[in-house]
């Protein structure tokens, strides 16, 4: 059996109920393949309409990146308002920048209407290294609020030290309508939610094959569904032999995390004194929060390809005591590496295959909001309203350079020239 990573999320999960492995043949009207965030999300909103709805997991539910994120709720995609409105056609544009703000609101929403105990805490901050960095801060300020988000304050040097502990940043943005959770808690959540509404999932149940066309069929090793639709939602942990035309879309991806022993209430306090969430403003940034315990959770760094490094706490602890020099030393009690998919505009990809078989994946670093949006966008697309699901599904999902050797090796040497542009604030 497959179990969660030892992170510090399965060691304080809610629950430890597991779901029954598929034995035989069930029926459905929509069979979803992945019980991370887009398929909890997706899977919840189609039960709230009324669809028979059944998910397959390879492991265990949030067992992917869902599980072992930096548990933010950072709002829009990892390319901004500026970006989409210069690369898209208007219309399209607009669509897009209208839902930037979505996701958050659903977590929110299910959170309250399902009594989800996830710890969620308001508020997050954008911080800036450089002068450069600000001047795009107090522009991204002026697009969030062109769209309605009115809980946003910009933080002069003197601002950002009295919400973080640090003297690494020249000021920054502080979005109250961000914020963070326990992720596996809210994962955990949503699947007894999808429950309660008659939804089915099945755990330990990874799918060998699929039959596209207007009757899908998902095999797994013991059993098959067979539906009405087919969602692919598996993102970086999707089988690459499933359905290979995915994998050359975007390329696999490894975050590292790691989390303290817990600190004393004055020092977690000293770090983050309104318990606000972080992340820099670097193409590869760092973010980090507290947990519900005062530990530290603190990420950052991208290995391409997903390969796991040869010690995540040699890796990030520089990262950590860089900003909050205090913490030399502190024990690190786990750590932990999560993929995510990433695609070469940075946007994430939705679409079909068929009329009867469509794909979520390739949030890019963005996934705990925009897996929430997914799943609203999928539902309503199989409820005959595709126009918001297919603002995305038009947009042109392009290959990596370099063909399949060289695409990991180019996109790395593509992140440090820009890493470099940080250091040197141009």
């Amino acid at each position: 059996m497959t179990e969660h990573v030892n992170s510090y999320y399965a060691a304080t999960a809610n629950r430890t109920l597991a779901y029954p492995m598929l034995e035989g043949e069930v029926e459905a009207d929509v069979c979803i393949v992945g019980a991370g965030f887009s398929g909890l999300s997706s899977g919840l909103h189609l039960a709230e309409r009324g669809f028979k709805v059944v998910l397959l997991e390879s492991a265990r539910v949030g067992f992917g990146a869902t599980g072992r994120n930096g548990g933010q709720i950072v709002n829009s995609y990892s390319r901004d308002v500026d970006v989409i409105r210069k690369r898209y056609r208007p219309e399209v544009a607009e669509s897009l920048c209208s839902m930037i703000f979505e996701g958050g609101d659903i977590i929110r929403e299910r959170i309250a209407q399902y009594n989800i105990d996830c710890a969620h805490r308001p508020g997050g901050v954008f911080a800036a290294l450089n002068h450069k960095q600000m001047a795009e801060l107090e522009a991204q300020k002026g697009h969030w609020e062109g769209l309605g988000n009115d809980q946003l304050e910009l933080l002069d040097q003197d601002g950002i030290r009295q919400v973080v502990g640090t003297e690494a940043y020249v000021g920054g943005l502080l979005d109250k309508r961000g914020g963070h959770i326990h992720p596996l808690n809210l994962a955990l959540g949503e699947a007894e939610a999808i429950t309660q509404l008659g939804g089915r999932i099945f755990e330990q149940s990874p799918v060998t094959r699929i039959e596209k066309g207007a009757n899908p069929v998902a095999y797994t090793e013991h059993g098959r569904v067979k539906a009405k639709y087919l969602v692919l939602a598996g993102n970086a942990y999707l089988p690459g032999g499933l359905e290979p035309s995915l994998g050359r879309k975007a390329i696999p991806c490894g975050t590292q995390v790691v989390t303290t022993a817990p600190l004393s209430e004055d020092q977690a306090r000293a770090l983050l004194p309104q318990n606000y969430c972080v992340e820099d403003c670097n193409y590869l940034l760092d973010y980090y929060r507290l947990t519900e315990d005062n530990r530290l959770l603190f990420g950052g760094g991208v290995v391409y390809g997903a390969r796991e490094p040869d010690s995540i706490e040699r890796l990030i602890r520089p990262k950590m005591e860089a900003v909050f020099p205090q913490l030399k030393d502190v024990q690190i009690d786990y750590s932990w590496t999560g993929n995510f998919l990433l695609t070469y505009s940075r946007m994430p990809q939705f679409g079909r295959l068929d009329d009867h078989t469509y794909y979520l994946q390739g949030y890019s670093g963005h996934g705990v909001t925009c897996t929430h949006l997914a799943g609203r966008l999928l539902a309503e697309a199989l409820s005959g309203q595709a126009e918001r699901f297919d603002a995305f599904a038009t947009l042109p999902h392009i290959r990596f350079p370099g063909g399949r050797h060289l695409q990991i090796p180019l996109t790395a040497l593509g992140a440090a020239y820009y890493s470099l542009r940080d250091k040197l604030a141009l």
